[in-house]
């Protein structure tokens, strides 16, 4: 139920609520084709997400995995040990500090990884066939720009670190 301070004079939704509530069916939609693909690939969903970065960005460190997936050290430990116990990933001592343990995909975690990129591909493709490339280009600014606007006031503000981008 909308208060009532989140409407207009005229009785409106407010822009601002209107935005929230349509990011937060976006977030509902994509984790629900998340968790369709994960399941189609019998695999947990977060871990999927794992695989699909260390696949783009190479051997990271924990800390890099949790601040690009902007979680937890915990939460990123527990899903690089599950991909570990499942051979999908190994950990090895960073030569230069020791204290650092740097996860990298086994043939299998690639093997894996390419899969879900697949999957992820056909159901892009299928749920955007009737968008342009252009409108494609102008939802991902708009939605990069979002993201950056909402993050700016959080604890885990977007850095080129937690972007998804590779450094």
């Amino acid at each position: 139920m909308t208060s009532h301070s989140s409407r207009t004079a005229s009785g409106t939704e407010a822009p601002a609520v209107a935005l929230i509530t349509a990011l937060q069916s976006l977030s509902r939609a994509q984790r629900e084709a998340a968790a369709r693909i994960a399941h189609e690939l019998d695999w947990p969903r977060a871990g999927v997400a794992v695989l699909h970065l260390l696949d783009r960005c190479g051997p990271a460190s924990l800390s890099d995995i949790a601040a690009r997936q902007r979680v937890d050290l915990s939460v990123a430990s527990r899903q690089v040990s599950t991909l570990a116990d499942a051979g999908y990933v190994v950990r090895t001592v960073d030569d230069e500090d020791r204290r650092v343990r740097t996860v990298e995909l086994t043939d299998s975690g690639r093997a894996l990884a390419a899969e879900a990129t697949e999957q992820y591909s056909i159901l892009i493709d299928q749920a955007f066939a009737a968008w342009s490339p252009e409108d494609l280009a102008e939802a991902t600014r708009t939605l990069d720009r979002l993201v950056d606007t909402i993050s700016a006031n959080t604890t885990h503000r977007r850095t080129p670190q937690n972007q998804q981008e590779c450094a």
